[in-house]
């Protein structure tokens, strides 16, 4: 990898991969490559003396392939003052929440925006998505506020930009924000051979969960070898979610066991989701059957739920029905099943056979 004239480091992925035990691929490499090039111009930006901000990255491609990986590296090593990391979820219940606060004013928008992110000069979103037909149009304003404020943006998705919002029906209304994405930043895929978290080892790009575990079908004896204790009817209880409440089958320190029913069924938000994550560290999920027997919606909220709770690093047991391959198996099934799918081959799969987890 080329150096740079002002001595950002360049080899600082290949390091970063070396130490944790792999070698870049092809895909990786260029992504890298692009990144260093960012890292360079803003190391020598001078913000006070204004002037554009570097022209920022969307790193897009199939799950697994070391995208985040690659940003947090890159964010890690920049050395420089008012950067953000943020997870796209985490980001859009922030704004929301400085939004409503604004939202009788003419440029609410933009308020929420310089409160959220104050005087920073780069925002890295990691799993930048747009699946609500309202989103969208948020997040094209968001996007222009960001760059109007001379910020920076990087970020990574399984989506290309013209991608965004896949549903036909609303999919007109993701252009704008779309456009935006392909005039103001560099669109680079990484969609190498590999899908790290399915060929998962210590050190390979992957986020992980703390040590949890998938079980099917929950017998006493899978369930004692996990250390789970099965809740008892008096154990239950409402857990407040602003104006809702959500029934926990338990709820015993900083750990928590709902049933899928209960938790992805009615109408929660990631917001709400989030909101528990912040509450609760170690996470049981009952009940989870194979969603091609549920609503679209439903199966869409435990995607959510699963990105939550592995950006957070909760430690998640699922109780289920049936093999990995067969519960986030089906037609109709959300696009974000195959991030689900990836995410969840983290767990040790604790069956009545062994299970390998097939691509999707």
């Amino acid at each position: 990898m080329a150096g740079t004239e002002h001595g950002w480091t360049p080899e600082v992925f290949e390091v970063a991969a070396r130490t944790a035990g792999f070698d870049l691929d092809a895909a990786q490499y260029a992504a890298a490559a692009r990144l260093v090039r960012l890292g360079d111009e803003l190391s020598r930006r001078r913000p006070l003396f204004g002037g554009a901000a570097p022209r920022g990255v969307y790193v897009w491609g199939p799950v697994g392939r070391g995208k985040s990986w690659l940003t947090d590296t890159f964010y890690a090593a920049l050395p420089i003052t008012g950067k953000r990391r943020m997870h796209f979820h985490e980001f859009f219940r922030e704004f929301h929440t400085r939004y409503a606060a604004h939202r009788h004013e003419k440029h609410a928008g933009d308020r929420a925006v310089r409160e959220l992110l104050g005087d920073s000069r780069l925002v890295c979103f990691d799993e930048f998505h747009v699946h609500d037909p309202g989103d969208a149009t948020i997040m094209a304003r968001v996007v222009q506020s960001l760059l109007a404020q001379r910020i920076t943006l990087v970020a990574t998705s399984n989506y290309p930009p013209t991608g965004l919002l896949p549903n036909p029906l609303f999919h007109h209304l993701i252009e704008p924000l779309a456009a935006t994405l392909h005039r103001s930043l560099d669109i680079v895929e990484v969609a190498g051979p590999h899908d790290y978290r399915r060929t998962h080892r210590p050190g390979t790009p992957a986020a992980e969960f703390e040590r949890g575990g998938y079980l099917w079908p929950g017998t006493g004896a899978q369930l004692a070898r996990s250390g789970l204790v099965p809740p008892a009817p008096a154990e239950r209880q409402r857990l407040r979610l602003g104006a809702r409440a959500v029934t926990a089958r338990a709820v015993r320190g900083d750990a928590v066991w709902f049933d899928f029913t209960d938790l992805c069924d009615g109408p929660y938000s990631t917001i709400d989701y989030l909101g528990l994550a912040d509450r609760f560290r170690d996470w049981t999920v009952s009940g989870l059957p194979p969603l091609a027997t549920t609503g679209r919606d439903a199966a869409q909220r435990f995607a959510n739920l699963v990105d939550v709770l592995c950006d957070r690093d909760r430690r998640l047991h699922l109780v289920a029905a049936a093999p990995l391959t067969v519960s986030l198996t089906g037609d109709h099934l959300p696009p974000d099943i195959q991030r689900t799918a990836s995410r969840l081959a983290l767990l040790p799969q604790i069956g009545t056979e062994p299970v390998a987890v097939a691509d999707q």
